[in-house]
């Protein structure tokens, strides 16, 4: 069987994302950017750093930062529980952890399950979103993570690392 083909013969014309939780909200993010899941673990917090640093990990040999991005996304209250997870990616050629309220699947869209980003207006920014997925009645914000974490951020994350 070809790589690009599923049990059955049926070619796989779509790509694989994380999906993941931040409020009431669905998100995915491309799952070749995943290094490994894992539970939230307390930080070592760094002085003068944005408030959506949480600060630094030790992962095995390699100091990984740690953004929040409920405080990224402005959603507010900010809870950790047993649910709560750190998502490690690879971004820009760098290590950082996410950490998100859960993660629930990774998901299968094809182009035609994929919908263009609506008009949200100026004063939003909406250049890190690659598009809305649809599975049956479930809505999925999908993320570019390299957009999001814009230059200055990943500025940031260096500099925390350091």
């Amino acid at each position: 069987m070809q790589d690009n083909q599923k049990p059955g013969g049926a070619a796989s014309t779509g790509r694989e994302y994380l999906a993941f939780k931040l409020g009431d909200e669905d998100y995915g993010i491309d799952i070749l950017k995943v290094q490994e899941i894992r539970g939230y673990e307390t930080v070592t917090k760094i002085a003068n750093t944005p408030d959506f640093i949480k600060g630094v990990i030790n992962l095995r040999g390699v100091i990984v930062p740690i953004v929040d991005m409920r405080i990224k996304f402005q959603l507010g209250n900010v809870e950790y529980n047993p649910f709560t997870v750190v998502i490690v990616l690879n971004v820009c050629g760098r290590v950082i952890g996410m950490v998100v309220d859960g993660v629930s699947d990774v998901i299968e869209l094809t182009p035609e399950q994929i919908h263009s980003t609506p008009e949200l207006g100026a004063s939003i920014d909406t250049q890190y979103i690659i598009g809305l997925g649809s599975i049956d009645e479930r809505m999925i914000i999908l993320v570019d993570i390299e957009q999001l974490m814009s230059a200055k951020d990943m500025a940031l994350v260096e500099r925390v690392a350091a």
